[in-house]
Formats: structure tokens, sequence, C-alpha cells
């Protein structure tokens, strides 16, 4: 036990230069508090404390910031983020022109992003049993069922 003792603040810095580099790895945020947590772990061995006092330091600064800390840092990080809507949500409300006559069996319609989609009138039928909506008649995307795009007469 004496060899831990004399060497615990060697031991420390290792543990903060490992937490460190994973922590640069995975960006979650656990490991830098780990990390923290190895430096008052440290700081207690430099001040003259047993080693077991300076493991339960670290243990509980990095518990107490893994939960007091890291949640907010998360919620700060995480606003500011891009808040353009992307894949199906990109698609909800986007105008289009039929390009294939939309009628009970559906057709084709080109949207304003450049995509052609299959597309169904909604409401489905018998509701809409008697429209066809002709080439060249705006549309509004309303729903994505599957790779078929559910639209409205715009």
């Amino acid at each position: 036990m004496d060899v831990v003792t004399q060497w615990a603040w060697l031991i420390w810095i290792g543990l903060l230069l490992v937490f460190v580099v994973v922590e640069v790895t995975t960006l979650e945020l656990t490991f830098l508090m780990l990390a923290v947590g190895s430096v008052g772990g440290l700081l207690a061995g430099l001040f003259g404390a047993p080693w077991w006092l300076q493991v339960i330091v670290a243990g509980l600064i990095a518990v107490l910031l893994l939960f007091t800390v890291r949640p907010p840092l998360l919620r700060a990080l995480g606003k500011g983020g891009d808040p353009t809507p992307s894949n199906l949500d990109a698609l909800m409300g986007i105008r289009g022109t039929v390009v294939v006559p939309i009628g009970p069996d559906g057709g084709q319609v080109k949207l304003t992003n450049g995509e052609t989609w299959t597309a169904r009138l909604l409401p489905p039928p018998p509701a809409t049993a008697g429209i066809v909506l002709d080439t060249g008649a705006p549309v509004v995307v309303t729903a994505i069922e599957g790779s078929t795009a559910l639209v409205v007469p715009a």
C-alpha cells in the first residue's frame, strides 16, 4: 500500500489524461465530469489525504458533477441547433404540381424541391371518388404514407 500512496498523484494524472482523451472522442460530457473528479482526487492527495480518501473525494465530485452540472450543460449545448426541418418533416406543406393525373388509383406530383413523388388525394376514396386532378394542377403535401405523398388541391 505504500507504493499506492507514494504514486497516487501519478495514477490521478494518468486517469485524468485517459478521461480527457475519451471525452474528446465521445463529446458526452460524462468523462469530463470524471476527469474533474480525478482532479479533486489529485488535489486531495497533494494536501496529504490517504489514498482511500482521495478515491472518495474523486467519486463524490464526479457524481455531484454528473447529476448537477452535466444536464444543464447538455441542454445549453443542444440550443442553437439547426431548426431547419429535414427528411419527411421538410415535405409537409410543400407545394407541387401534378405531372401524371391523380385519380382514384393515384398519380404523380413534382414538388417545388425538384422531387417527383407518387401521389394520392387526401381524404382517401370514396370521399374523393369522382375527383381527378389534371396535369399542372397545384397541390400541397399534407402527409407521407410510405413512398406516396398524400396531397390536397392548393
